[in-house]
């Protein structure tokens, strides 16, 4: 949604107008009824909106509203909850106390020249909120006084959250206070906010009482926040329009593109949308949260202590369950925009059936593909790379950066070389139904642990056309089906690659098993399809693979960014580490194996050859930039080094840049890899080895080297012919996933009649068996 507030306004009704029977079955999939887990919460935020507290006819205290706020906050104690209150409405109560001095101060021709909206133009928004505060909290004080509950002030801005100490001291205040039975009441200072334009200032952490209240969640570890605002959720349109619907789950997916916010809220800061802001920031954090009606006098506790489903729920989990289950219907309907209907299941559903016949194929003629697909890579040639050349041109016209036009040129030898690791993979073992295990159960009852593959594959890669050859290699060899969507940029040079490959397929294999997916349109249906598809791996931007993981129910593989750390030891070889981390960073800059800091031992500082490495390095060509203690602690003036131009040491360049870091050792070194790095390819270079072998083990990466560059971290650099990506994951595969990584294994057992008949009858042996004893039935 974008900024602005006020209620929300559709574009006509959500989804497809087709016949009345399934806009009414879309509109069933948009209630989530199901809200028993709300009650488990401990630890509960109320944000009340300034409209929830102040009438709407004069802008006044609305006492009695506020007096049912603190009676439901009263009940949600009594059943156990910690209950943190976020109020605004302090500048409007300010306001009306201002104005009504200004009255009694005025002559009457002061008041008739000056008008009410003259009068409320010379009152800043400061002045206010200094004196609404105190009269705001006054009145809760004293309601919640008359139910004896304690209550504690606390004003914040948003500079305030930028220091990491006071964060953990609110922490440890609030939790403190709230074992007190006292009840936390936080409002932003707007008295003394630096900020010119609060509501429209991007710089800040908050920039109202909502985003404070979602900053506050995951501070103070809340269970569930709920924002109570005048309206009773989040609507397809205008509230007041009785054809307007009530949301019941929210899902970005589904309802962004669907609603758009008009102005504002009626006397705060926010509105709609920057609830809608807030709410979903602190669900992606990890806190369920409710919008709904304040201005009803049992909301809170029908929210909290019972689950209704009032309100609008704003929950990952119930999020992508909404999303999958609406864009599965959508698609079996034929309601899909583009009037495809169910074309992604059919796709889906033909690589399927083609993987089948895939495994069916014995290991000599799946062998046999693979060199055939080599053998068409070279012979088109000419056609790719006249293809990539015009997606290049393309690029370049609209500005694309410099990091991701390396990664979509095919460069001269690129193909010979995809080539020889396709033909490697052809000549690898066979990995399907490889004997790993056998086990006597019982007398005459064997069990088997053989190797199989995983189904369809759904693999989204951002523009690298030469990932295309390698993931199709591997998805042959393993016996998978598969679907692939590369990026729009490579639209061209992929079509090419596709269309090389598929020539290889005839006659043995039906080319579907091999799907090329143009569509973004298509993707959002193929995500949809838990039933068909087995895994789906992204490789690409964090962007891409948090969007992929959120909108699906499919398991997702993959690594989001590459932030690789070469660690120069005390102990290092200058000549050696000058080669080693020069390689590292401009063998392929772009590349997620490229190193992105370089952490160097202090002793390097004092006996000059940490600025023998620095200067080493740049006339190599790598452009380094002073870290954060590297300026702090003079380092960067002795290395010769501006400070970095990366807002964060996780910071993935790809290009020649990379950020340079002072440690006092190895064990400063490994706790900074921890913090800063993204668990992909880490290296020292020293020649100790106790040094080494402590990296090696305390490291936790997929990748851990010593003396030799994080680009070898790559499938065909391992031996394995190619990779689908390599995985920081650590279920089901880590580092580069090879056909190894595209496997999974099942259960055969062969019996001679046995029965459990409840263990009567059988006697247990569970004897290991040798694989070479498998009398033939153990692949190679």
């Amino acid at each position: 949604p974008r900024r602005g507030g006020g209620a929300a306004r559709g574009r006509g009704r959500m989804g497809d107008h087709h016949a009345d029977d399934m806009r009414d079955k879309f509109a069933e999939t948009c209630t989530d009824a199901t809200r028993a887990f709300i009650s488990d919460a401990t630890r509960v935020i109320v944000k009340v909106g300034t409209a929830v507290v102040t009438r709407g006819y004069d802008g006044k205290l609305a006492l009695g509203r506020i007096g049912a706020l603190c009676e439901q906050i009263e009940i949600l104690r009594r059943a156990g909850k910690q209950v943190i209150l976020v109020s605004s409405g302090a500048v409007g109560v300010g306001m009306q106390r201002l104005k009504h001095q200004q009255v009694l101060r005025s002559s009457v021709q002061d008041l008739a020249q000056m008008g009410t909206q003259g009068m409320s133009a010379s009152i800043s928004g400061r002045a206010a909120a200094g004196v609404g505060q105190s009269g705001l909290m006054s009145v809760f004080d004293t309601l919640f006084g008359q139910l004896d509950i304690t209550t504690s002030q606390i004003l914040v801005t948003d500079n305030d959250f930028a220091n990491k100490d006071f964060r953990e001291r609110l922490n440890d205040t609030v939790s403190e206070l709230c074992e007190m039975g006292v009840v936390p009441i936080f409002n932003e200072n707007d008295a003394i906010t630096t900020r010119r334009a609060p509501n429209s200032d991007s710089t800040g952490i908050f920039w109202d009482n909502d985003s404070l209240a979602a900053l506050l969640a995951l501070d103070l570890n809340a269970d569930l926040m709920v924002i109570l605002s005048d309206v009773d959720g989040l609507y397809t349109g205008d509230p007041s329009d009785p054809s307007s619907e009530l949301l019941r789950t929210y899902s970005p997916n589904l309802h962004d593109a669907a609603i758009e916010f008009k102005g504002k809220s009626r006397v705060g800061r926010g509105g709609m949308a920057a609830k809608v802001d807030a709410a979903w920031a602190a669900a992606r954090s990890g806190t369920p949260v409710v919008i709904a009606s304040g201005k009803k006098h049992d909301t809170l506790s029908r929210v909290v202590l019972k689950g209704e489903p009032i309100g609008t729920l704003f929950d990952t989990r119930a999020a992508k369950a909404l999303f999958v289950r609406v864009t599965s219907m959508k698609s079996l309907a034929g309601m899909t925009e583009n009037g495809g209907g169910g074309e992604a299941r059919v796709m889906a559903e033909a690589a399927r059936a083609a993987s089948r016949a895939l495994q069916a194929l014995s290991s000599e003629r799946r062998a046999a593909l693979l060199r055939r697909v080599a053998d068409a890579l070279l012979a088109r040639e000419t056609e790719i790379l006249e293809e990539n050349a015009l997606d290049l041109q393309d690029a370049i016209q609209n500005g694309v950066d410099d990091h991701l036009l390396n990664r979509l040129q095919i460069k001269p030898g690129k193909l010979q070389q995809l080539a020889s690791g396709i033909r490697s993979i052809a000549d690898s073992d066979e990995p399907l139904d490889r004997l790993l295990a056998r086990t006597e159960l019982a007398e005459g009852l064997v069990l088997e642990q053989r190797t199989s593959s995983l189904g369809v594959l759904m693999i989204i890669f951002e523009s690298r056309p030469d990932a295309l050859p390698q993931i199709a290699a591997l998805a042959l060899r393993s016996g998978n089906g598969l679907l692939l969507k590369g990026g729009k940029e490579a639209m061209r040079s992929n079509k090419a690659m596709h269309r090389a490959v598929m020539s290889a397929l005839a006659p043995d294999v039906d080319p579907a098993v091999i799907g090329l997916v143009t569509s973004r349109d298509t993707i959002t249906e193929l995500l949809a399809l838990d039933d068909v598809i087995d895994l789906v791996i992204p490789r690409g931007s964090n962007a891409l693979v948090s969007h992929i993981s959120s909108n699906t129910m499919i398991p997702v593989l993959g690594h989001a960014d590459g932030v690789c750390h070469v660690y120069v030891d005390a102990h290092a070889d200058l000549d050696r580490a000058a080669a080693i981390a020069a390689d590292a960073k401009l063998d392929y800059p772009a590349a997620c194996n490229a190193m992105e800091t370089l952490l160097l031992h202090e002793s390097l500082l004092a006996d000059g050859r940490g600025a023998e490495l620095i200067r080493r390095l740049k006339e190599a060509g790598v452009e380094p930039g002073a870290g954060p203690h590297a300026v702090a602690s003079d380092a960067a003036r002795q290395l010769g080094l501006e400070p970095m131009v990366a807002q964060s040491l996780h910071h993935e360049y790809g290009d020649n840049r990379c950020t340079v870091e002072i440690v006092s050792g190895v064990e400063e070194a490994i706790a900074h890899v921890h913090q800063h790095g993204s668990g992909h390819s880490e290296l020292v270079i020293t020649e100790d080895e106790a040094v080494a072998e402590r990296w090696l083990n305390g490291v936790d990466a997929a990748c851990v080297f010593h003396n030799a560059s994080t680009r070898f971290a790559d499938g065909y650099r391992f031996g394995l012919g190619a990779e689908v990506g390599i995985s920081t994951s650590r279920i089901h595969a880590r580092g580069p996933v090879g056909v190894e990584g595209l496997l999974t294994t099942r259960w055969l057992v062969r019996g001679e009649g046995h029965v459990v008949n409840k263990d009567t009858d059988i006697t247990y042996t569970h004897r290991k068996l040798s694989i070479a004893d498998a009398d033939g039935t153990a692949a190679n």
